[in-house]
């Protein structure tokens, strides 16, 4: 059966160039789209660079079945779903097709006259431009309101983030349909407004602006500049690494150029990168586990001017409107693999960023010192980083958890968002209701960052933290108003007790793995009102079955168990959601409110459960805090909870358990030694 998602079915899918990213476009709907039965077609004019793209993407789905990224069926599927030919008819019943051409407006502009003529008139005609306005793309499509440009970032069938680009003539529909598409399948796209170059490649090309400046000026080497970039950008290689790996040099010379013209008169191609271009060379760069040592102060030479460049270029773009802060910190983190910007000049102090940049526009005239950084920096203000989003859907307020780089995991400072927005929903009268859900495909919310559990180091340190985090849940248990949880993937841990803490639960049909508490394996027992709230809700021996295993359940047997009120299908879960608080908000509907009180025949002891490798020391804790609990009322046992999540502290094996999951990853087994 086609995909089809919102409305909107895909039965066949082109790719426009087998050139450097285009086939990696292609394999990225077919590991998409091959098992819904959705052919993928590349269409290049050149044989020969048909023959290549065919090659690479074969390599790169042979790899993965090494890997075993891929099971070999799946393989198949996917190798068999894509076809590569010089055919434009190839391409007639495409619903929606990515142009991946040369970086050259007239050319686009012949193959989308191409499309128009050969797809049918609701296909969606996509352009994987770099720097091109769609206003400029699409100039000469009769109708502009389906055509966008969705921008990829190496290497694309890997890279998570897509800049989704409309133009004034683009559809509203369009651009909202476009960013749950590529949502749905698997992608960060960000809703970026159109101007040249778009949100990202001017920070991307005016760092090798500035990365040659350094060279040019005998304040360091090209080895040198990545070597530092690696470190104080946090970047997985360097600017010149960057541009070998990606064939860049050319691409961001022209950039760069358009740029000083069209964006920012700083921006201009240096003359050593444009040695580069003319010779086909590429940057001298340290090889692979090479050492590059930098004396002191060169190093902080060359920090400085990059910290300053990645700074005062990030708030130009803010300044200029096309994107916000929230969107920007995300997309450019996971883009170019760096550290995000506004969260970065946080740790910093506004202040100090300010005083970078301006030292930056005095080595290099004319570099761009924002308003909205003048603004922070003299105040010494910090930058407002939200981690929620909130959209009203007509009186039902939807929060989306957006930290797809951990899968949504819970830390202090989304607990605290949690309660400005529980508190503002609770003061709106507008607002009836609410909805909370998760950003992605794959999970609701992951748990609670471990990296925010490491830093627990005394019981007494561990009760506050818990209570902290207890207190923005125990408000939304509390609203006046309905509060559904739109469960979209995974909800581990800390996921699984936010869910737990709204009145009522759906979640997407047919997921093999929906929720767990698996706290046991990290060598502690849940924190925000996993040992009190499961037990009121499924009973007190099947969830102190969960509780103690850690072991996951499937969406089916959430439903079974009473945990979940109803699977829906992917497309449809936050409507639902929101549909289900507007029927509870006028009374059409009652939402099974979660017992308050102490249970009734809570057991005396808990039924023997098979606990493999974990700890039997935190067994005894976990154990403890179910059975204590459930015989109070639930605030007593949320308090009782907190108290022995602090004794875990004490333990060796929390520690043991946490190091293993931070240095060997979710799937290691920790050697406790149940103490």
């Amino acid at each position: 059966m086609p995909f089809t998602f919102s409305g909107k079915t895909l039965r066949k899918v082109g790719v426009i160039g087998s050139g450097q990213i285009g086939p990696d476009i292609a394999l990225h709907f077919t590991k998409v789209l091959a098992e819904h039965g959705t052919p993928v077609v590349v269409v290049d004019i050149s044989a020969e660079a048909l023959a290549r793209g065919r090659a690479k993407l074969e390599k790169k789905v042979q790899k993965g079945v090494e890997s075993k990224a891929f099971a070999p069926d799946e393989a198949a599927r996917m190798l068999e779903a894509v076809s590569f030919t010089s055919d434009y008819a190839a391409l007639a019943g495409a619903d929606l097709v990515v142009e991946a051409a040369t970086e050259d407006e007239r050319i686009k502009g012949k193959i989308f006259a191409q499309l128009e003529a050969a797809c049918s008139k609701d296909a969606l005609l996509l352009s994987n431009s770099s720097h091109l306005e769609p206003e400029r793309i699409f100039a000469g499509i009769a109708d502009r309101s389906r055509t966008a440009v969705v921008h990829y970032f190496f290497p694309a069938e890997r890279n998570y983030v897509v800049e989704v680009v409309p133009g004034k003539d683009t559809a509203d529909a369009t651009a909202r349909w476009l960013l749950g598409f590529y949502e749905a399948i698997g992608k960060v796209p960000v809703r970026i407004g159109s101007r040249y170059g778009y949100a990202i490649d001017p920070i991307f090309e005016g760092l090798l602006q500035t990365s040659c400046w350094l060279v040019e000026n005998g304040h360091a080497t090209t080895k040198e500049v990545d070597a530092v970039a690696k470190k104080i950008l946090g970047l997985g290689v360097g600017p010149f690494t960057a541009h070998n790996l990606t064939g860049g040099n050319p691409i961001t010379a022209e950039g760069l150029e358009q740029l000083h013209e069209r964006v920012h008169p700083w921006f201009q191609p240096p003359p050593s990168l444009l040695e580069k271009v003319a010779a086909k060379q590429d940057w001298e760069v340290p090889g692979r586990g090479e050492q590059v040592d930098v004396a002191p102060e060169r190093a902080a030479r060359i920090a400085d001017a990059l910290l300053g460049t990645y700074y005062g270029l990030v708030c130009e773009v803010l300044d200029s409107g096309i994107t916000n802060v929230a969107d920007y910190d995300l997309a450019l983190e996971m883009s170019l693999d760096i550290q995000a910007p506004f969260q970065a000049m946080d740790r910093l102090g506004t202040d100090r960023a300010l005083a970078l940049v301006r030292k930056v526009a005095e080595e290099q005239p004319g570099f761009p010192v924002a308003r909205c950084l003048v603004e922070k920096g003299e105040a010494k203000a910090p930058w407002d980083v939200p981690f929620i989003t909130r959209d009203d859907r007509d009186g039902v307020a939807v929060l989306t958890i957006r930290r797809p780089k951990v899968l949504n995991a819970l830390n202090a400072e989304v607990f605290a968002q949690l309660q400005r927005h529980a508190e503002a929903i609770a003061a709106d009268a507008s607002v009836v209701g609410a909805v909370i859900t998760g950003f992605g495909a794959k999970a609701f919310v992951s748990g609670a960052d471990v990296g925010f559990l490491a830093r627990i180091e005394t019981p007494e340190q561990g009760d506050r933290t818990c209570l902290d985090s207890q207190r923005p849940l125990n408000t939304i248990q509390a609203l006046k108003k309905p509060v559904v949880c739109a469960m979209n993937g995974l909800a581990f841990g800390g996921g699984n007790e936010l869910a737990m803490a709204c009145h009522a639960r759906l979640c997407v049909k047919g997921l093999k793995v929906l929720a767990a508490q698996p706290e046991p394996n990290l060598g502690i027992i849940p924190g925000a009102g996993g040992t009190q709230r499961l037990p009121r809700l499924i009973g007190v021996e099947q969830a102190a079955r969960l509780l103690r295993t850690g072991k996951p359940i499937s969406s089916a047997d959430a439903v079974k168990l009473g945990l979940v009120r109803e699977e829906v299908e992917r497309d449809a879960l936050v409507a639902a959601a929101v549909d289900l608080v507007r029927r509870a908000a006028k009374g059409e509907v009652a939402l099974t409110p979660l017992p308050t009180g102490p249970l009734p025949d809570v057991p005396a002891t808990l039924p023997d459960v098979d606990l493999g490798h974990l700890s039997r020391a935190v067994d005894q804790v976990l154990s403890r805090a179910i059975l204590e609990g459930a015989r109070l009322p639930l605030d007593e046992g949320l308090r009782l909870e907190a108290r022995l999540f602090g004794e875990c502290v004490k333990l060796k094996d929390m520690r043991i358990g946490i190091t293993t999951f931070l240095e060997q990853g979710p799937r290691a087994r920790a050697p406790f030694v149940h103490g």
